[in-house]
């Protein structure tokens, strides 16, 4: 078996909540234990910080690394989904985990993980332990790949406990209401283990502080503090509130790192520098301008949509897709309806046919023409603008990648 089929069967073998949908979700932790049991609990060996919420927790996570980076400390990063390359999930210090590592770990484990039924995430989540134990990791930052109190990177015990927001995604896993999704991300508050909350709302914060009450967890909400508006080396509004809570972080880490504020704020500015993360309001060329950003929910959409708004253009043009468990009528009203659309399929079984899309968008005056892949869509909008024009690429992180 090379890297290449070790890595189809990684992806195809299992359940993937990224092409299928609901029979990928897990209903408690027994897997992921068992996996931990398995490997001789790697997930004890490095110190660690959690990261969950709807939006913001993979430009956060990366936030936070970056500032271990720049005070020297050897940094991992677990993060998803990635863009292009299953190895951006798993790094240290900004390098991918290796093709090989990556290979070995599938041939070692293969069979018991075949015979356990993990899932694609559960592996992966697994992998990421056994590596950052293997190479004796200063911290991790491990991300939440949804909701939290069931997530599989639930099975870590962290320094502290970071939540960004709560918006409504993942509802049919998660609830149908902000409360209903703050307790499942809460479920990532351990025994007396700190929390950040870097946003909340009337309904959602009741639920933060119950949970921090019952398990005896300091509390912190970086919203209600006045912190340095640092540069960012992402360009996106909304990291302002980002920037925020992983300030928040580093002045409530009860921990031996000696972190300087000099090293927070180059970390913050050095971000793309340090961690390489793509997508996020990120300018892929000028003349036409050219904006890309993995936005996929309503919470995000509308805070990326409102930066749209200041964008100066002749036309907007604007390519998007969206997988088909999104609810459109909560995302197209952000929409504009002066730009012209390149409507789109991302190239994964759970994407929403581009005609079904197109014919939705028409119900909010988005109006435009529906393309075969996600690339024929670009080419078209680059066909059809001209120098003084923006192209924004948007609404599901696979059309993004």
């Amino acid at each position: 078996m090379t890297y290449k089929e070790s890595i189809n069967w990684l992806f195809n073998q299992l359940p993937l909540f990224q092409n299928i949908g609901a029979s990928a979700y897990k209903e408690d932790l027994t897997n992921i234990l068992l996996l931990t049991k398995h490997l001789h609990n790697p997930e004890v060996d490095f110190k660690s910080i959690h990261v969950a919420g709807t939006n913001g927790k993979g430009s956060t996570s990366s936030m936070i690394a970056s500032v271990f980076m720049e005070a020297g400390y050897k940094v991992g990063l677990y993060t998803s989904p990635h863009l292009k390359d299953f190895r951006e999930r798993i790094t240290i210090n900004g390098k991918k985990i290796s093709k090989n590592y990556v290979h070995q770990f599938i041939l070692n484990h293969k069979s018991f993980f075949e015979t356990t039924e993990l899932s694609f995430f559960e592996m992966t989540v697994g992998l990421a332990y056994q590596y950052f134990s293997d190479k004796k990791v200063d911290i991790a930052i491990i991300e939440v790949g949804m909701g939290g109190r069931l997530d599989a990177t639930n099975s870590i015990v962290p320094l502290l406990s970071v939540i960004t927001n709560i918006g409504k995604d993942h509802t049919a896993f998660l609830g149908d209401t902000l409360e209903k999704i703050a307790f499942e991300k809460a479920g990532i508050i351990k025994q007396n283990i700190p929390v950040v909350i870097g946003e909340y709302t009337s309904q959602t914060k009741p639920v933060f502080l119950e949970v921090a009450r019952k398990n005896n967890s300091e509390i912190y909400f970086a919203q209600d503090e006045t912190h340095p508006n640092y540069p960012c080396g992402l360009l996106g509004d909304y990291q302002i509130k980002n920037k925020k809570t992983v300030i928040e972080v580093f002045r409530n880490l009860k921990s031996n790192f000696k972190i300087s504020e000099e090293n927070i704020q180059n970390g913050i500015a050095n971000i793309v520098l340090n961690t390489h993360l793509q997508g996020r309001w990120q300018v892929l060329q000028e003349n036409p301008k050219v904006i890309c950003d993995t936005a996929h929910n309503a919470h995000g959409l509308e805070m990326v949509m409102n930066q749209l708004k200041k964008e100066t253009y002749n036309q907007l043009h604007i390519v998007l897709g969206v997988v088909n468990d999104k609810d459109l009528d909560a995302i197209l009203p952000f929409f504009p309806k002066n730009a012209s659309y390149y409507f789109c399929k991302p190239k994964n079984e759970r994407g929403l046919d581009a005609t079904t899309l197109q014919e939705k968008a028409k119900s909010y005056e988005l109006i435009g023409n529906s393309y075969n892949s996600v690339s024929i869509a670009y080419k078209n909008a680059l066909n059809h603008s001209s120098h003084k024009d923006v192209i924004f690429v948007g609404g599901s992180t696979f059309v993004v990648s």
